[in-house]
């Protein structure tokens, strides 16, 4: 059996990469060892950025009807709201989500396996990877199926999403270093009532264990992430929810009605030292874990795929040289390293025992946090972290040039003015250039002749206040970032940076 790319694991990133491949028409199969999808998850959050990429797939519009949109978040100590952070306050003008979006992974993962099987591709359950070996143009994978039988699959390329603990990185033998947090987290679906179950998300930092609320579609639905800090962590696998401390949940002021799921689990904070080897990548939790601070494991893991996605279509498409594949490694890996360190920072502050940790939670962050959201720069800041719009690839070897304030890698900077909507265009997974102002009657006659979609926008001051210069051409990727930014809005820069790269662009 042959294919273009086998994936490993069904999971949202494992998924999400099968759904990009498949639009752009690569073959593929995706396998999974277990016998159903998930029908409990810890994966909430879908940020600003997924649900702008997810826009390529028309997704957006069935995740939004689907789930819960967070309106703010709210700090409470000793049982009292301290602070609360309006997001659409701040989100508005950066990106047409301003909000935080809950939409529980397993309701999320059947979304997109339903998309997946309307382009004919199944999950291939109860199947797992048991070896694989390289030639010098094709992966040779054993397979083991429901019954024990085996089987050969040869394939272009082998992707790993197979989670934290993931077969395919221990079989290309690279390193997951890292460390594992003492505390052992709970997660608690509930019905609740109370004012921490206002539909908004609420977190306790206090003296006692960490728990935030997560708020879920329909009244008074509940997630609990919390830890145990004492002595009960030495006996997590046999933890009740009757067994948690109930201080925080007390002092959120939440009343607890019906638990409807409750387990426990330890979090680890690790990145592999190669997302790359050969012809095999690693994707999502396989590459990076983290703590669930700031809702970014499964929206970085998507990020993963997307990156990878449309590299590995140009390759196969034989749009590309497989050099362009190494560009998958440099650009996502340097994030999951930062993230890690980030949501490292975050969580620690938040859980750390002892008085001083106690005093600068109890007395200080009160005191701080609302003085420094007073101030826009920190909100947007803030904002643009979490949501992950901050994300760029100014560093990574395909990134060109720059006009205005936009570099080669960014995000494009979203601008809608009436019907006018600029990521309108981005929804189509191909290159693409935009011009904003006037566009050079010779770039536009080298676009036409390439076949490369041109878009270009009448100027307008809201352009030049987003940071965009007039009549400078910005060269879009098929994942949406810029590639190139060139002032001069000559299309020389275009035939340099396609040459440079090896890459022959085509319309999807």
């Amino acid at each position: 059996m042959t294919t273009d790319v086998l994936i490993v694991g069904a999971g949202p990133t494992g998924l999400v990469l099968a759904l990009w491949l498949r639009k752009f028409g690569v073959r593929l199969r995706i396998i999974d060892k277990t016998a159903e999808a998930g029908t409990t998850s810890r994966a909430l959050a879908v940020q600003a950025r997924t649900l702008e990429l997810y826009r390529q797939l028309d997704l957006t519009d069935a995740v939004i009807a689907e789930g819960h949109r967070v309106p703010a978040v709210n700090l409470w100590v000793q049982g009292e709201r301290k602070a609360r952070l309006a997001f659409e306050n701040i989100g508005a003008g950066m990106t047409p989500y301003p909000f935080l979006h809950i939409f529980p992974q397993d309701q999320h993962e059947q979304l997109l396996i339903s998309r997946l099987e309307a382009l004919g591709v199944r999950v291939e359950r109860r199947t797992e990877l048991i070896g694989f070996t390289e030639q010098n143009n094709s992966v040779s994978a054993r397979l083991r199926g429901a019954e024990g039988e085996e089987q050969e699959c040869v394939a272009n390329y082998i992707a790993g999403c197979d989670g934290a603990r993931s077969t395919l990185r221990e079989m290309i033998g690279t390193g997951f270093p890292g460390g594992t947090y003492r505390q052992v987290f709970y997660v608690a679906d509930v019905e609740a009532a109370g004012a921490a179950a206002n539909g908004e998300l609420h977190v306790d930092l206090d003296e006692a264990d960490f728990l935030a609320v997560f708020p879920l579609a329909g009244s008074g639905r509940a997630r609990l992430i919390g830890t145990v800090r004492d002595e009960r962590a030495d006996r997590a696998d046999t933890l009740t929810f009757e067994d948690i401390s109930d201080r925080a949940i007390n002092h959120l002021q939440l009343k607890v009605a019906k638990v409807n799921w409750f387990s426990t689990y330890h979090v680890h904070h690790r990145v592999a030292q190669h997302f790359r080897k050969g012809r095999a990548f690693l994707l999502g939790d396989a590459a990076h874990i983290h703590s669930p601070a700031g809702g970014q494991g499964m929206n970085t893991g998507i990020g993963d795929a997307i990156n990878l996605a449309w590299k590995l279509a140009s390759v196969i498409g034989g749009r590309a040289d497989d050099a362009l594949l190494d560009s998958y490694e440099s650009e996502r890996i340097g994030f999951a390293r930062r993230l890690v360190a980030t949501t490292d920072r975050v969580f620690s502050f938040a859980t750390a025992d002892g008085r001083l940790a106690d005093f600068m939670r109890i007395h200080v962050a009160p005191v701080l946090f609302p003085i420094a959201v007073s101030f826009e720069a920190v909100r947007e800041f803030m904002f643009r972290t979490v949501s992950q719009t901050m994300l760029n690839y100014r560093r990574g070897p395909l990134s060109r040039g720059q006009a205005g304030i936009v570099h080669g890698g960014d995000r494009l900077p979203w601008v809608a003015i009436g019907d006018t909507d600029n990521f309108a265009p981005l929804s189509a997974m191909q290159w693409q250039v935009h011009v904003y102002g006037a566009a050079r009657p010779e770039l536009s006659a080298w676009c036409a002749v390439q076949k490369l979609p041109l878009h270009v926008f009448g100027w307008r001051s809201e352009y030049q206040a987003a940071g965009l210069a007039r009549d400078a051409l910005y060269l879009l990727r098929p994942d949406t970032y810029v590639a190139l930014a060139d002032s001069s809005g000559a299309p020389d820069a275009l035939v340099r940076y396609f040459a440079d790269h090896r890459i022959r662009p085509a319309p999807a």
